[in-house]
């Protein structure tokens, strides 16, 4: 899967001694800070740092101080061990994880609130290894991550030694890029080269590899280095030509939809979408990525699609004669069948990535740019259409959406077990905790229900791990987002089996204070697994469950977990208690706080579309497919 253009800095560099004078610091005069941040295309307040002479290891802290990064997540080991002494001596706050992995969730989980680059380091060998899954994570969602480990000394490199993993080359499918450094004169620029990389164009997640004896070696430190990526040229604008092309298809169409996606979150372009979709007056569908930018409550927003997605959202889809497809993707998830998806519109791709557009569906207007400067000259290109030609009546295919959303809003069956319904607990925790609140929700039930019963009303409010669908995100990302967003409450929706890959990052929590709520929707089940066992497999229960829950031997106890943890615990088995065990929840802000919701096992993620199937065959109960009245 390709991530943007391509890009060739070098990987390697011959090692050199740095010349030896006394540590100094220069700071750039305010108004020529500005006018050179204008221009450069790195990071941070762009001080001028003299060459002074120091080790690698403080050149990679320096670096990231001027960089402007703030908070980091990390767990040392002896390749990254040089590092690791100057950082003590630093203002940036390290977070010390309990796995790797819960550093580079973390980092993900910050990186999306914050907008800024999300940072992680790591060891070498297995510690580099233990990033893996996150940095896969975040080379599908494309967030912004810079990931920094040791490696071992350079004259081992390639022997097998202690500890040695070859993670630039495990890492290179799955990154925007990844660098080795043996020089340590090579680190100010390369630094640099990884934070603009991972910021600019789409982002995405860039490893930085750094041999340890060259974080011990002496070099000479300036500040701000030069940026040479060769190739790497992101395309912001778009071309004026397709954009007035995208317009006429806009005043042409008699049912349009705006299929946006997670492009306009990263972009920070909510406003201007919503100020395109008032202009059109065309419903718009909010993909997994994308829910919040553009407002649940706004009477153009017809919802979700995908497999799990509103009726009313799949419909607009599979039924628009022009899909105005915004940052996103084509994801099989949404499309079902590729061959059957919207067979009858025309498609308008806007996306910063050339290699997305036409990769799944064929664009008929292809325009690659970032849709923040897209937007606003596709809404001025439609405006004039609108002058020339006059506004679309779009009234006959809004009587055929807001039926359908009247006829089939989201909902669900209550439990004939006695246990509660895990939708009204989720429900429950956004109503409760409003608009202004993070969720985070692992993968599987949980994470659909989340998407579903939560009213997303602002961007950068929904976490997930769309692409990936990695167990375990939920507890790290949402320990993250509370470190970027400390002022907002920030709750993980976890399942009890996503919920025990990652919660050792409790104690994290507990002794760094960030207080993050987790509701465990325990089902005592791998849920989405159990439910496709449920209808594909004849009930056939085949090492799904997982002993935690209702009249099981509830291992482990959660709320013991949890108290030995640090963390507040509470256990919630009532419909009648929900209420009073959020606001309990809600009330306690001096450590983590974990509620085991005990759910009903039964209750099934709906609407649905079977995997291999066309979206026209979406299923609102089991075996129950909507019976479609199609316009004239």
């Amino acid at each position: 899967m390709s991530k943007g253009s391509p890009i060739s800095p070098s990987l390697m560099a011959t090692k050199s001694a740095g010349a030896h004078k006394a540590p100094e610091r220069v700071e750039r005069p305010a108004d020529a800070g500005v006018e050179h941040a204008a221009a450069s295309p790195v990071l941070g307040p762009n001080n001028v740092v003299p060459p002074t002479v120091m080790t690698g290891s403080q050149a990679i802290v320096r670096a990231l101080e001027e960089l402007g990064v703030q908070d980091i997540f990390g767990l040392p080991g002896g390749a990254i061990l040089p590092t690791y002494d100057p950082l003590m001596a630093s203002k940036m706050n390290h977070v010390l994880v309990r796995h790797e992995q819960g550093a580079g969730h973390a980092a993900q989980g910050y990186a999306m609130v914050t907008g800024r680059v999300g940072v992680c380091i790591a060891t070498s060998g297995p510690g580099a290894t233990n990033l893996v899954t996150a940095i896969m994570d975040a080379h599908m969602d494309s967030v912004p991550m810079v990931a920094i480990t040791g490696q071992v000394s350079s004259g081992v490199i390639g022997t097998d030694a202690f500890q040695e993993a070859d993670i630039v080359g495990i890492t290179m499918p799955i990154t925007k890029h990844s660098f080795l450094v043996t020089d340590p004169n090579d680190i100010p620029h390369v630094m640099a080269e990884a934070f603009h990389l991972a910021s600019t164009g789409r982002p995405g997640p860039v490893l930085v590899d750094i041999a340890k004896d060259a974080q011990q070696g002496q070099m000479t430190f300036s500040w701000p280095p030069k940026i040479d990526l060769p190739g790497y040229r992101p395309v912001v604008r778009g071309h004026s030509k397709q954009v007035r092309e995208a317009a006429r298809l806009i005043a042409a169409a008699h049912k349009p939809v705006l299929y946006v996606g997670g492009g306009v979150v990263k972009a920070h372009a909510s406003a201007e979408l919503r100020a395109l979709a008032e202009l059109t007056g065309a419903p718009v569908v909010t993909t997994l990525m994308a829910r919040g930018v553009f407002p649940d409550s706004h009477p153009q927003h017809v919802g979700m699609p995908g497999m799990h997605g509103a009726v009313s959202a799949v419909t607009a889809l599979q039924q628009s004669d022009l899909l105005i497809t915004l940052g996103a993707r084509f994801d099989d998830r949404v499309t079902g069948i590729l061959k059957s998806f919207a067979p009858h519109a025309k498609v308008i791709h806007a996306d910063i990535d050339p290699a997305e557009i036409s990769k799944n569906r064929t664009a008929d207007v292809p325009i690659v740019g970032s849709v923040k400067e897209i937007i606003p000259e596709l809404s001025e290109a439609v405006r004039l259409q609108f002058e020339t030609a006059g506004t679309p009546d779009l009234s006959n295919w809004w009587a055929f959406l807001n039926n359908l959303k009247e006829t089939y809003p989201l909902g669900w069956t209550e439990p004939e077990d006695g246990l509660s319904a895990p939708q009204r607990v989720i429900e429950r925790i956004g109503a409760l905790t409003g608009p202004e609140g993070i969720y985070v929700a692992g993968v599987g039930q949980h994470q659909m229900w989340a998407s579903q019963f939560i009213k997303y009303e602002r961007p950068h409010a929904w976490l997930n791990s769309g692409g990936a669908g990695t167990m375990g995100y939920a507890v790290p990302a949402a320990m993250g987002a509370k470190v970027g967003e400390p002022d907002r409450v920030v709750w993980a929706i976890d399942g009890d089996g996503c919920f025990q890959m990652t919660n050792q990052e409790l104690a994290t929590c507990a002794i760094n204070k960030i207080p993050i709520k987790v509701a465990i929707i325990n089902n005592s089940s791998l849920g989405m697994v159990r439910q496709w066992q449920t209808l594909f497999y004849e009930g056939r229960y085949s090492n799904t469950d997982l002993n935690t829950g209702h009249d099981t031997v509830r291992i482990p106890d959660f709320v013991k977990l949890a108290d030995a943890y640090g963390c507040a615990a509470f256990r919630c088995e009532r419909d009648e208690d929900i209420d009073a065990t959020i606001q309990q929840a809600l009330a306690i802000n001096d450590r983590p706080v974990v509620i085991d919701f005990v759910v009903s096992p039964n209750s099934m993620v709906w609407p649905m579309v079977p995997a291999g199937v066309s979206n026209d065959q979406i299923q609102v109960a089991r075996n129950l497919t909507p019976d479609w009245e199609e316009e004239d």
